[in-house]
């Protein structure tokens, strides 16, 4: 059934899902329109399909569909439309003096020749514009969501398609339906498949095989992986491209096998044989940064050994002045550093690093060279700035990220960095530390900004877990033997009565741990049960922990191998959030795909997201100080305040950005009282409390262990299962990553 009419008022409306309720006058009276409809204002024409319901408290209500907005075709419906508050700044008089000067042609006039709004009393050249942006912004919208829903795509899901791709859409949509998995979070091949059948796309089609393939590899990439074994890609492409009740179809299979070729042909895959008869298959940009980034590196190691400069001497002048005294491991590096172009130190906790790095500077500022000093993360550069004096940023500042243009290779691009090969960065010394955290494409990003005469210095503990991103940099680059590397491996900290600093080096050894309680900085609490646990973790965090480690409540990070289950980050976030941040009707909140955000709430980033802009004030809040854009996977900050009024959630970071999320991005954030062991990679938290119970055995493995331990800077409690503390240290199984990185090094070399 068709219903159409003049939208008379707007009863609800939530501007997140577009979920509304309206009154619609029509040629048969008044209806009540419920359904789906972003961007509903009063005056509007609307013609919608779908049937009338009975609501036990509303009565008859007509349930939509699918709906068009149609442009009004008189004059009255000309003023109405106008006035109804659609486009931002013009109200029922401003409407009246449009429609007044331009009669019919009013809405062509807004379109197509705004300027000349100027004319009517009351609009400026500069109001006349934004009436035409803001006119504009609404009918591209609507006129999107009609040619989307058109092809069976929900009306959210055409939100976000138009979000992220604009008036490019329609290309898209048409040409490659399979993008929209690549580039929108939540959206599946299942879902880009139907997208694509619809618009006709054959379901043996070469295309749609060859979308499955670079999905495939896409996916990998999203777990950590520069190539797959090509059995592996074919049989993974096979299982999304048919049903599990389908029966077996070798021609496809051997079909999938010829479009490896053709994505070859076409350069958008890279196949190789590597050791072992192993034939690799890589997207190609994986590839060209694997290679590229091994040239680079190799080109920068350059010998700058010289017999004019004393080192020896040097060190000891250092560590008179800066009353210190350096192992021998520890003048290795600061040598080592000084007199290559690459240079690898590691080692665990304890072991020295930061005293290394902080000499290291003392050393590089005695031989008047200029350093600049990163991390990958925004908490990891603010803690190495406290330990050592020195100002660190982050990686993507450090490059000057800037939100979108055109890349070196001349295509479009989300994001770009004003430093690169054709404007490097102007430095003598670049020191990275955390850089077991640092993926393969940031990695090759930063190599691109250095020269030949720079000095690269890269710290890092290479026995913590990966990073987030695809590649294995730290441990690859180790692995190839090819740079100099040292390993600190005497432990300092032993001395200040530390278990965090002796357990983790247990654990990292193999070696079984001595759970008895005795220590003053590692706690075990037996509990059975999921529900015991979370009861014991609301105790530790409001009562026992803040008192005897002298913490915010807000400061005990608890860490959780999983997502899913009562003790993953999901669950968990809810309990500990009415523990934290509990309701209460003085403090703002927004509820979102029921989610609760409420003011003081501590949340995570969850995605790149290279677009959003984000400002640093002063110390009073009354000035800029500093902005730019990108805000990235893993960065922590607070709920600072909820704006209803311009529908948005304030967040201040760590390293005080200050970041506005429109409730319709609020899917990039989550709450982070509990986190998961993967994504405290590079932080430290004051205490860290883990919960353990039970899990898959590949996920429980030593290096996560390891990597939760060395979180903790005054205390670990380990909650529940505590015979799974033997377990993990005994599994050695960890997920392999397919990276070539350390073969690309050897070659070169």
């Amino acid at each position: 059934m068709i219903k159409e009419g003049y939208v008379e008022k707007v009863i609800y409306k939530n501007d997140d899902n577009g979920y509304a309720v309206f009154t619609v006058e029509g040629e048969d009276g008044e209806d009540i329109f419920v359904g789906t409809l972003h961007g509903i204002s009063e005056g509007i024409y609307i013609s919608a399909e779908g049937e009338y319901v009975n609501h036990p408290q509303y009565d008859l209500q007509f349930k939509f569909t699918s709906y068009e907005i149609k442009m009004p075709d008189d004059m009255v419906s000309v003023e109405r439309y106008l006035g109804s508050g659609i486009i931002k700044g013009v109200g029922e008089a401003l409407a009246k003096r449009i429609v007044k000067k331009f009669k019919m042609d009013s809405l062509r006039i807004i379109e197509e020749e705004p300027e000349r709004l100027a004319e009517v009393k009351g609009i400026s050249e500069r109001k006349a514009r934004e009436i035409a942006v803001s006119y504009n912004e609404k009918k591209e919208m609507q006129d999107a969501i009609i040619f989307l829903t058109g092809y069976g795509i929900s009306i959210n899901l055409a939100v976000k398609i138009f979000n992220e791709y604009g008036q490019e859409m329609y290309k898209i949509i048409r040409s490659n339906p399979y993008k929209i998995a690549e580039d929108i979070s939540g959206v599946g091949f299942k879902t880009a498949d139907e997208i694509a059948e619809r618009m006709g796309i054959s379901s043996d089609s070469d295309f749609r095989i060859r979308a499955a393939l670079l999905y495939t590899l896409l996916n990998a990439s999203q777990l950590g992986h520069m190539y797959l074994p090509k059995q592996m890609l074919v049989a993974k492409t096979y299982s999304l491209l048919v049903d599990d009740n389908v029966p077996y179809n070798e021609e496809l299979e051997n079909e999938i096998g010829s479009q490896i070729i053709e994505l070859q042909m076409a350069g958008k895959a890279i196949v190789k044989e590597l050791d072992g008869a192993v034939i690799a298959v890589y997207a190609a940009v994986n590839y060209y940064i694997e290679l590229n980034s091994a040239r680079i590196l190799s080109d920068i190691d350059l010998d700058f050994t010289s017999e004019d400069r004393p080192l020896d001497k040097m060190l000891a002048q250092i560590e008179e002045v800066e009353k210190i005294t350096l192992e021998e491991k520890q003048k290795l590096a600061i040598k080592n550093a000084v007199n290559n172009g690459v240079a690898v130190i590691t080692g665990g906790p304890g072991t020295g690093k930061t005293t290394t790095i902080n000499a290291m500077i003392k050393m590089f500022e005695k031989l008047n060279l200029e350093l600049l000093l990163a991390a990958p993360t925004g908490r990891a550069a603010k803690r190495i700035t406290e330990a050592t004096g020195y100002t660190a940023q982050t990686i993507h500042r450090l490059l000057e990220l800037s939100g979108g243009g055109i890349d070196e290779e001349g295509n479009s691009s989300t994001y770009t960095f004003a430093r690169n090969s054709n404007n490097p960065l102007e430095a003598d010394v670049i020191i990275i530390d955390e850089m077991s955290m640092v993926d393969s494409s940031l990695f090759y990003s930063l190599l691109q900004a250095i020269m030949p005469g720079t000095r690269l210095v890269l710290v890092g503990d290479s026995n913590q877990l990966p990073s987030v991103g695809p590649g294995n940099v730290l441990k690859d680059i180790i692995r190839s033997e090819v740079f100099s590397v040292t390993v600190l491996d005497k432990i300092f900290r032993q001395g200040e009565n530390s278990d965090i600093i002796t357990n983790a080096h247990l654990i990292n050894a193999g070696k079984q741990l001595a759970i008895n309680n005795k220590s003053r900085d590692f706690f075990y609490i037996p509990r059975q049960g999921s529900q015991d646990i979370i009861a014991e973790l609301k105790h530790l965090i409001l009562d026992s922990l803040p008192g005897f480690f002298q913490v915010d409540p807000m400061n005990i990070q608890v860490l959780t191998p999983m997502r899913k289950y009562e003790l993953g980050v999901e669950n968990l976030n809810k309990r500990l959030q009415e523990i934290l941040n509990p309701p209460n009707r003085s403090i703002p909140e927004k509820e979102k795909n029921d989610v609760v955000f409420r003011k003081g709430d501590k949340v995570m980033q969850i995605k790149n997201n290279y677009k959003l802009e984000w400002k640093i004030m002063d110390a009073k809040g009354r000035f800029v100080k500093e902005e730019g854009v990108g805000v990235f996977n893993g960065d922590v900050g607070f709920v600072k305040e909820i704006d209803e009024f311009d529908q948005k959630i304030v967040v201040e970071y760590d390293d005080g950005r200050l970041v506005d999320y429109l409730y319709s991005q609020l899917d990039e954030l989550e709450h982070a009282y509990a986190i998961t062991i993967h994504k405290s990679q590079g932080s430290e938290y004051p205490v860290v409390v883990i919960p353990l119970l039970t899990g898959p055995a590949k996920l429980l493995n030593r290096n996560l262990l390891y990597t939760a331990v060395t979180r903790a800077r005054k205390g670990v409690v380990i909650v529940g299962n505590i015979g799974l503390v033997k377990t993990m240290i005994d599994n050695i199984d960890e997920q392999k990553r397919y990276t070539t990185f350390a073969e690309r090094l050897v070659e070169l070399a």
